[in-house]
């Protein structure tokens, strides 16, 4: 089964994220690794003067001390035991904001 990596900048928390999450049960085993609260803006931005503490939130589910980027990085070199096949970062539209930018790669 193919394995999808989720990640955002909303937080682990936002509706959007768990809505995809839920989606994609039953076609793909899913990952959900994302900041552990909300990230706006700070996409690319690493954590670089604190710790990153990561935070099980559910079955295949973790929450990052830290932003997005961070969020990628301790999946794929901690928490993941192989790499995704996909990885899908994800801003879905929350009702203050007007435009997002989806970013997928395929390895």
């Amino acid at each position: 089964m193919t394995h999808i990596l989720l990640t955002n900048d909303d937080g682990i928390h936002a509706a959007g994220l768990k809505a995809l999450a839920a989606g994609l049960e039953g076609f793909a085993t899913v990952s959900v690794v994302a900041p552990s609260r909300e990230q706006s803006g700070a996409a690319q931005s690493l954590t670089l003067r604190q710790p990153i503490i990561c935070h099980s939130v559910g079955e295949r589910q973790w929450a990052v001390d830290g932003t997005p980027a961070d969020a990628v990085i301790v999946a794929l070199h901690r928490l993941l035991p192989e790499p995704p096949d996909l990885w899908l970062f994800r801003g879905l539209i929350s009702a203050l904001t007007l435009a997002r930018t989806s970013i997928t790669l395929e390895r």
